[in-house]
């Protein structure tokens, strides 16, 4: 009896061994699947101090593993090793690099980043970025590190919606920037409604990855540029190599003037290195465009220079060169007028399909129906068109009726397959001339014209009256007469 019950014992001994090992195989197992990845607590770690001194300050990381078991990731590492200007400390040890680090299932790692600049260093750059690389079960996964070496005025979210981008209210009230200090913006810096942001000559902006500066309805931009120390809007990224880069990494947004927003005007800027340049939507309640546009080159865009839609916009004097789909987009309807502009797309860091400049009167909606609004008009005088592409107009009319599709070309060089007989539609115009443009290779975008431009002399006097200076401030004024486009050609002299 007695040998039953210590047999029974055993038994039981035995089986309790058996889920004790089993619970403590289970609970040791890894996950080593190539789909797992760890959470952060941030995909940017931002360093936004501004530095007076030698200056150090540190940021917390978390990163977090979310499976069901634990697993071991193989190497964190800095991605500038021992020269980067951060260091990090992984659960109490300082380093560059470590390995083999398990993390328990539903727990989490520390990881304190540390930045150390000097402001007052002469080739300090603006920007001092690196990354955290992390590599979990063949996964490669990093965490941006971005800190600014010079004192500027830093404009972050505020606001997180659900369906909408992080965003802070740069104009609750009339609001001036001055250049005292570049202007840095990330998410979303919105111009409240009913109020004005003026932004003075020689101003700069800076924009992080598809950050936009955006001008809600009944609001209004100013930017108030000259030739000498226009205003400049370009990404975050300043190292040389993205100085003139059209496609860089997470590029910035846009300049958006939203649906409703009222008398805005640029004047002398610099738009350069973003996704969209410009996007103007619907007329708001003023008589006045939308937008006025002058003396302004935008270049560089992933997407489009000018995207409008059902808007009103004047623009003179004002370059788009070297964007990926459209150097401008007029689409669903409005009234546009282009005098002195000139449009040269030589975009080569993919394959362009699309026409550089597209005039459109209709949209489709969710359930493809058409609707159609109309182009009232759409004006271009001394302008030019052209571009890398055979094709670089494409007039997209759903009705052949013109009551809804206006048009005119007067005195403009066009590179285009559609004809151009008709003068009520296109008036002393060049037809697929080479308007010989002084550079339009990636990094000069110069689109000034040569001695032997077939555009010397070609446009319209009465349109010139209205705009005598051109962009770099040489006068149109002349015997023979203006040339087409944004420039006026001056001999060199020697």
């Amino acid at each position: 009896m007695l040998q039953k019950y210590y047999k029974n014992i055993f038994k039981v001994f035995i089986l309790c061994f058996i889920v004790s090992s089993y619970m403590s195989c289970k609970k040791d197992k890894f996950d080593t699947s190539p789909s797992t990845k760890l959470g952060f607590s941030a995909d940017t770690i931002l360093f936004d101090t501004v530095f007076t001194t030698i200056g150090s300050t540190t940021n917390r990381l978390m990163v977090y593993n979310n499976s069901s078991h634990k697993i071991k990731i193989s190497n964190v590492y800095l991605s500038g090793g021992t020269s980067s200007n951060f260091s990090i400390n992984i659960n109490g040890t300082p380093c560059t690099s470590l390995d083999d680090i398990e993390v328990e299932s539903k727990d989490s790692l520390f990881i304190f980043v540390k930045v150390t600049v000097d402001p007052n260093h002469q080739n300090l750059p603006f920007v001092i970025s690196d990354s955290i690389i992390f590599e979990t079960n063949g996964n490669i996964q990093k965490v941006q590190l971005v800190a600014w070496g010079q004192n500027a005025h830093f404009i972050s979210p505020k606001y997180f919606p659900r369906n909408f981008p992080a965003y802070s209210i740069v104009s609750n009230s009339d609001t001036t920037w001055t250049d005292n200090l570049p202007h840095v913006i990330y998410g979303y810096a919105v111009v409240d409604s009913s109020f004005t942001l003026t932004i003075k000559e020689g101003t700069k902006i800076y924009l992080h990855g598809n950050a936009a500066l955006m001008v809600y309805k009944d609001g209004t931009l100013k930017v108030e540029g000259t030739k000498e120390k226009p205003v400049v809007f370009q990404g975050d990224r300043l190292e040389y190599w993205y100085s003139e880069d059209p496609a860089p990494s997470e590029q910035w947004g846009k300049i958006w003037l939203s649906s409703g927003s009222i008398n805005n005007e640029i004047n002398y800027a610099i738009i350069k290195n973003g996704q969209v340049g410009i996007q103007a939507d619907t007329i708001g309640n003023s008589t006045n465009p939308t937008l006025i546009l002058t003396n302004t080159i935008i270049k560089n865009m992933s997407v489009a220079g000018l995207y409008a839609q059902g808007s009103t916009v004047l623009a003179e004097n004002s370059i788009f060169s070297n964007c990926g789909i459209y150097a401008v987009m007029l689409a669903i309807g409005g009234a546009y007028d282009f005098r002195h502009c000139t449009i040269g797309n030589s975009w080569s860091e993919s394959i362009r399909q699309t026409p550089s400049l597209v005039l459109n009167n209709y949209y489709k909606d969710i359930n493809e129906n058409y609707h159609v609004r109309a182009l009232e008009s759409a004006y271009f005088g001394n302008c030019i068109v052209y571009g890398s592409n055979a094709n670089e107009l494409f007039l997209d009319s759903y009705f052949e009726n013109m009551q809804y599709f206006n048009y005119k070309f007067e005195n403009c060089l066009i590179k285009t397959n559609i004809p151009t007989s008709n003068p009520d539609y296109f008036s002393e115009c060049i037809k697929n001339s080479d308007p010989l443009f002084n550079d339009v290779s990636v990094g000069k975008n110069d689109l000034s014209i040569k001695e032997n431009s077939p555009v010397i002399d070609k446009g319209k006097v009465s349109i010139s009256t209205l705009i005598p200076i051109d962009i770099k401030g040489n006068s149109r004024i002349s015997d023979l007469g203006p040339d087409l486009g944004a420039y006026e050609y001056v001999p060199e002299t020697k």
